[in-house]
């Protein structure tokens, strides 16, 4: 039977706090539940939006894609505005096109880049409480690009892997991780690579902090790294302060 539908895809914007992730759960709000319900809304239909990767509860995103296929023939100029204007204020469409009917946003992806911001000042500010994690005590950048350097490459992630991971082969390709500070204090992570295990991010920065504060020395985090051991890393860095920055096809 000819397939009718059209595959739509959407580049979005979200400030995760108020959600329980992106995937849909019962009786939870989330990223993925909202948009499909506001889809329904717009066309009557009921359709299943697929998104590059399931941020977690708390996370953030600048540039989420997702797909989903319709019957609508709404143009996507349209559909981006109905969609604006009945979502919530902390979800936005940045923008809506018509792909090819294969395109899927999860496995057609080639890389994700993902975002970490540590508010290393002695005070908090209340105002960025939801965008960054807190940290008072000085952090060494140097050291920490240091031990970021470690991690290019294609390796084991397993030592920064989360228990109930549904990744069974450890192993990514880093292409990019990199370390820096702003004017106002704040330590920015950046991490490309051709996937992620559970947590990962937060699970690495987590770590690298001990590295930052003299906690770890870099061959210590190395060896960390090497042992493959989950149980020998540092914590799991708080949700806040992680974005979903880019995804390349």
């Amino acid at each position: 039977m000819l397939d009718i539908r059209r595959n739509i895809k959407l580049i979005l914007s979200y400030d995760g706090t108020q959600y329980s992730g992106w995937q849909i759960q019962k009786d939870r709000p989330t990223i993925q539940g909202i948009i499909e319900q506001t889809i329904y809304r717009i066309t009557k239909e009921e359709v299943k939006v697929i998104g590059s990767g399931r941020t977690d509860a708390g996370v953030h995103a600048i540039a989420q894609v997702c797909n989903f296929k319709t019957e609508s023939k709404l143009p996507p100029d349209i559909l981006k505005k109905a969609l604006n204007s009945l979502l919530p204020q902390d979800i936005y469409v940045k923008d809506a096109s018509i792909c090819d009917i294969k395109f899927h946003a999860r496995y057609n992806a080639k890389s994700k880049t993902y975002q970490y911001r540590i508010l290393n000042t002695r005070e908090p500010d209340i105002f960025l409480r939801r965008y960054v994690w807190h940290i008072s005590n000085p952090l060494d950048v140097q050291l920490m690009k240091k031990g970021c350097c470690l991690l290019q490459g294609v390796n084991n992630f397993s030592a920064f892997k989360s228990t109930g991971s549904g990744n069974r082969n450890p192993v990514r390709n880093m292409i990019r991780s990199e370390v820096s500070r702003d004017k106002n204090g704040i330590i920015i992570f950046e991490f490309e690579a051709d996937g992620f295990l559970r947590h990962m991010v937060r699970n690495i920065v987590g770590t690298i902090v001990d590295v930052g504060s003299g906690k770890l020395k870099v061959e210590e985090f190395r060896d960390i790294f090497h042992s493959r051991d989950r149980k020998k890393a540092g914590i799991k860095a708080p949700p806040q302060g992680l974005f979903l920055k880019e995804v390349k096809y």
